[in-house]
C-alpha cells in the first residue's frame, strides 16, 4: 500500500489505530474457518465519521475494504481475500441508548452480543439471538449473517429483532434505515436488505434492536435415545404435538462421546453411546412447566431410554455449556474441523440425518452431526487429521453431496453462518441465475467500484484462494 494512503488513514483514525505490523495483520487474516488472507493494513475506527472517511478513501483509490467484527464467522466472510484495508469495528462497542418504555436498544456494531444480553437482563429485558460464540461475537457480525443460535425455534434470528440500522455506504455516505416504532412501511426495506448481506453492500456501524420481556422461568429437558433417527423423529414429533420449546437441540453419538471426553462439562453417564435431545421451555412458570411435561411425554413415547428435567440454574447451565462447547470439543479430537450449516424443513430432518451418515460412510469420513433440530438447522462436521490435502477431494465431494441433498429436500445452504467464500460457488444452485444476477446488480448500485468485501457471496474466480 502506498505511503500516501497510509498517511491519509492515520490522519482519519490516528496513528495508533492504523496497524501494519506482521503479527497484527496475521491476527486479522482469518475467521473460524480454515481460510486466511493477509490484509495490507488494519484500521480501527471509533466512530461512524471515521468509518465514512475510510470508505470514501478506499473508493477513491479503489482499495479493497473488508469489514470485521470479532472474526468468529464460519464461512470466511471477514477474510480479506483481496488484501487492502481490514476495517476492525471492535472499538465501536457502546450502547448508545436503552429505551425501557419502548423496548429497544441502539447498539454499536462492535458490542459483544453476550454483553448486550447481560446489560438488558438487568432491566428484566431479553435479547434472544444467541449464537454459540455469543461471548465473543459482535452485533455487527450478527447482522452481517442474520445470526441465529439455540433459541431460534421460538424466538427467531437477528433479523427478527432488527428495527433499524446506521450504515456507511462504500462511497462514504451514512444512511439510517428503519424506524423506532412498532410498525413502519416507508419505502424499500433497506434494513432487511443489508441484514444478511455479509458486509458486501454497506458497513453496519449501529443497530436498533427490539427487546422483549425476560422469561421468568426456564426448564431444561435432556432425553437420550439409542438411535440417532429416534432422536431426530422425536424432535419432529415435539413440534407436531403442538409444543413450542425455546430450544430443541440434537447431538449424535460421536458428538456426545467427544463432548463427554474432551469438554470440562460432564454429561450424565446415561448419555454415553446415545444420541441426545436437549430442550428448553421458558415463559411464565406454570406455562413453562406444562410445556416441559409435554416435551418429556413426546420423548418418552418416542423411545427415550433416559430423561432428565431440571429448573435448577446450575444444572441447566451445565447442560447448555456442553452444547455450546461442541465445536471446541470436536477440535480437541481432530486438528481439522469442517463445520457445515444446512437447513431442511423440520419434517425432513430424519431423512437429512440419514443421508449425512450415508455420505460420511461413502467417503470414509468421520462426521459428527449436531444442531438445531427444532428448526431443521443441522451442523454436520467433518473431522480430519492433518494434512488436509490428502483428503481434500473426498471432503469436497462429500460436502457437495450434503448441499445437494439439503436442496433436494426443499432446504437451504445456510441457516445462520452465511455464504461467505465457502458456499459462494453453490449459491446459484439454490436461488437460480436470475435471482443471482439481480443480487449482482444490487451490489453494483451500492458499491459501484466493487471495493467492499470482494470475493464473497457470488462465487467465480474472485472467490478462490
Amino acid at each position: 500500500m502506498k505511503d500516501s494512503t497510509l498517511k491519509k488513514l492515520r490522519e482519519i483514525v490516528g496513528s495508533q489505530s492504523v496497524l501494519t505490523a506482521k503479527e497484527e495483520l496475521l491476527c486479522h487474516s482469518y475467521d473460524a474457518t480454515r481460510r486466511s488472507a493477509l490484509p495490507e493494513v488494519v484500521v480501527r475506527p471509533e466512530n461512524v465519521e471515521q468509518v465514512a472517511a475510510v470508505a470514501r478513501l478506499c473508493t477513491e483509490e479503489r482499495i479493497p475494504l473488508t469489514p470485521r467484527g470479532a472474526g468468529t464467522g464460519l464461512s470466511g466472510g471477514s477474510v480479506p481475500l483481496k488484501g487492502g484495508v481490514l476495517l476492525s469495528l471492535t472499538r465501536m462497542k457502546r450502547i448508545r441508548e436503552l429505551v425501557l418504555e419502548d423496548l429497544y436498544a441502539v447498539v454499536e456494531a462492535g458490542m459483544v452480543t453476550e454483553e448486550l444480553q447481560t446489560t438488558v437482563e438487568a432491566s428484566s429485558l431479553f435479547y434472544p439471538p444467541d449464537p454459540a460464540s455469543q461471548s465473543s461475537c459482535t452485533i455487527g457480525g450478527n447482522v452481517a449473517t442474520s445470526a441465529g443460535g439455540l433459541r431460534c425455534l421460538k424466538y427467531g434470528v437477528t433479523k427478527n429483532y432488527l428495527m433499524g440500522l446506521e450504515a456507511v455506504l462504500p462511497t462514504g455516505e451514512v444512511i439510517a434505515t428503519g424506524a423506532r416504532t412498532v410498525k413502519s412501511v416507508v419505502g424499500f426495506d433497506l434494513t432487511r436488505l443489508i441484514c444478511g448481506s455479509e458486509g458486501t453492500l454497506a458497513i453496519v456501524t449501529a443497530a436498533t434492536l427490539k427487546l422483549i420481556p425476560l422469561p421468568e422461568h426456564r426448564v431444561t429437558i435432556l432425553a437420550a435415545f439409542k438411535e440417532l433417527e429416534q432422536a431426530a423423529r422425536a424432535s419432529a414429533d415435539v413440534i407436531s404435538a403442538g409444543a413450542t420449546p425455546s430450544i430443541l437441540e440434537i447431538m449424535d453419538p460421536v458428538t456426545v462421546s467427544v463432548v463427554s471426553r474432551e469438554s470440562e462439562t460432564v454429561l450424565p453417564p446415561e448419555s454415553e453411546g446415545c444420541s441426545l435431545l436437549l430442550a428448553e421451555a421458558d415463559g411464565f412458570r406454570e406455562a413453562a412447566e406444562i410445556e416441559a411435561e409435554r416435551v418429556q411425554k413426546v420423548c418418552s413415547d418416542s423411545g427415550a431410554v433416559f430423561l432428565r428435567k431440571s429448573s435448577e440454574t446450575e444444572e441447566r447451565e451445565n447442560l447448555w455449556q456442553a452444547r455450546r462447547g461442541v465445536l471446541a470439543a470436536l477440535a480437541k479430537l481432530k486438528p481439522i474441523t469442517i463445520l457445515e450449516d444446512v437447513t431442511v424443513p423440520r419434517s425432513r430432518v430424519v431423512e437429512m440425518i440419514r443421508s449425512i451418515e450415508e455420505i460420511g460412510k461413502k467417503y470414509d469420513l468421520l462426521v459428527a452431526t449436531f444442531g438445531h433440530a427444532g428448526d431443521g438447522n443441522l451442523h454436520p462436521t467433518i473431522l480430519l487429521d492433518a494434512p488436509f490435502t490428502e483428503k481434500a477431494a473426498r471432503v469436497e465431494k462429500a460436502v457437495a453431496e450434503i448441499f445437494g441433498k439439503a436442496l433436494s429436500l426443499g432446504g437451504t445452504l445456510s441457516g445462520e453462518h452465511g455464504i461467505g467464500i465457502d458456499k459462494a460457488g453453490f449459491l446459484g444452485e439454490e436461488i437460480g441465475e436470475h435471482a443471482l444476477e439481480t443480487m449482482r446488480r444490487l451490489k453494483e448500485v451500492f458499491d459501484p467500484e466493487g471495493i467492499l468485501n470482494p470475493g464473497k457471496l457470488f462465487g467465480g474466480a474472485e472467490s478462490e484462494s
